[in-house]
């Protein structure tokens, strides 16, 4: 008899050596009552245990195993599951690999990893090693050979994985992608876009309130706090890109027509990690010396080979609201979020915003029209719903996800590539080609027309 693994090979799209058909989720392929995807989960803290309260919302997926080194989140877990009345899942919990005897399970078809991210790209490839469809959080790579070890593993298994990026599925992120695909602001120009959030809290988290508050990380600290931090402590590097850049990325058919070129990236001083650390704890408190090798402010730059500019910024470490800063702009108008505010030539009152509310509302996206619903209530706003059927959707029918390896390393070089750039006073960094020149002639999905 075949095996799974022997069928994924076979039948998958093996890479980019072969051009990959224009597909998104649509109902033509939506079969929620037809088939069941048994899924396991690789990492259940606050994100994976958000996955998985969303999986069992769904009638054709079976979570059948659950992986994690806490006790504690896997008894969560799975008093989630027996609440929803499904069956006990599989447990993996026997240290940091027992997930490679989770991959091994015949029980399970496709695996979520949300975990640490130094662990991303290792749990990824092994995943696709094993014939299992992959979907990994962000960023999925920390290092330009892993993000090549996504590509070429993906190219040699012919197994797909899926960078989860919920933002490309956020409301008025996708009425824009509509409005771009229609041409609304004309040929594209410049983007901007990044991640601009307030993480104190989360990265020192001493466990005395419920959720950040603390001045401790590393071993002495709990969830996020535990290994979060440390990246501020050991680099110098946009750490976090994908929130902003996979939105714009798609808009501008990157690695589908258009690709990366270059990069150059600078940092500010270091200052707010160790004055939050002054105001909650002391002068005295021993954090207090720590060395925060991370800018506070990092400012990156990206050339395209369509002459289109973006700028990403890496803003987390001071007081500051949230926000993801996006603006897009082209020939005949712009959108920016900050004021939420549209302008289009021959459209708008010369010289003043329209509030982007109607604009938004006209070219509210076909998903978001059909499966709105459904996304109520599923996190941050509705659009875990979607990066999550999104997946689900892809695995089941075995096709090249929406948003893919490439994507998954050309998004997450970011962060080695503006390491390399801060480190080098902003002398400019050449992108890899990912796709090995079929960038040229791969097409962009059409994520209006397949939409419905």
């Amino acid at each position: 008899m075949t095996s799974r693994r022997q069928f994924i090979r076979k039948t998958a799209i093996a890479g980019a050596g072969m051009s990959i058909v224009p597909h998104w989720v649509s109902a033509k392929h939506n079969s929620w009552d037809n088939e069941e995807l048994r899924v396991g989960l690789i990492g259940v803290g606050l994100r994976g245990t958000n996955h998985l309260q969303n999986l069992l919302l769904r009638k054709d997926v079976r979570v059948t195993a659950l992986c994690d080194i806490d006790p504690n989140r896997i008894s969560l877990c799975r008093k989630l599951i027996a609440e929803a009345g499904k069956k006990a899942p599989l447990i993996f919990e026997k240290g940091p690999y027992d997930y490679r005897n989770l991959l091994e399970n015949k029980e399970v078809d496709a695996v979520i990893i949300a975990t640490p991210w130094l662990w991303h790209t290792r749990m990824t490839v092994d995943a696709m090693k094993a014939g299992k469809y992959a979907g990994v959080e962000v960023s999925a790579a920390n290092t330009l050979e892993e993000c090549w070890d996504l590509v070429n593993t993906h190219e040699a298994t012919g197994t797909h994985m899926m960078i989860l990026e919920n933002v490309n599925y956020r409301r008025d992120v996708l009425a824009v992608l509509n409005m771009v695909k229609q041409g609304v602001f004309g040929e594209l120009v410049h983007f901007r876009c990044g991640y601009q959030h307030d993480l104190r809290e989360v990265k020192f988290n001493d466990g005395k309130q419920p959720y950040g508050g603390g001045v401790e990380f590393g071993e002495k600290a709990i969830s996020e706090a535990r290994w979060r931090t440390l990246h501020s402590v050991k680099r110098n590097a946009d750490v976090y890109p994908t929130h902003g850049l996979g939105p714009v990325a798609v808009m501008a058919d990157i690695n589908r027509g258009n690709r990366f070129v270059s990069l150059t990236s600078h940092a500010t001083k270091s200052i707010g990690l160790h004055n939050y650390i002054v105001k909650k704890g002391g002068e005295d408190h021993p954090n207090a010396e720590v060395k925060f090798k991370q800018g506070d402010v990092i400012t990156t730059t990206i050339d395209t080979s369509q002459g289109e500019t973006i700028i990403i910024t890496h803003d987390c470490n001071l007081p500051r609201p949230y926000s993801l800063g996006f603006r897009v702009q082209g020939a005949n108008g712009l959108w920016e979020v900050d004021g939420n505010r549209i302008y289009v030539e021959g459209k708008s009152e010369p010289h003043r915003w329209d509030d982007a509310k109607d604009w938004l509302e006209k070219y509210d996206h076909p998903l978001w029209k059909k499966y709105g619903e459904y996304a109520a209530g599923a996190g941050h706003g509705g659009m875990d719903f979607f990066v999550l059927h999104a997946f689900v959707e892809s695995a089941k029918a075995n096709i090249a996800p929406p948003l893919d390896a490439y994507d998954a390393a050309a998004w997450s070089a970011v962060t080695p590539l503006s390491e390399a750039s801060i480190f080098q006073k902003g002398e400019p960094q050449e992108f890899p080609d990912f796709t090995r020149g079929l960038w040229i002639k791969r097409k962009p999905y059409s994520w209006i027309k397949d939409s419905y």
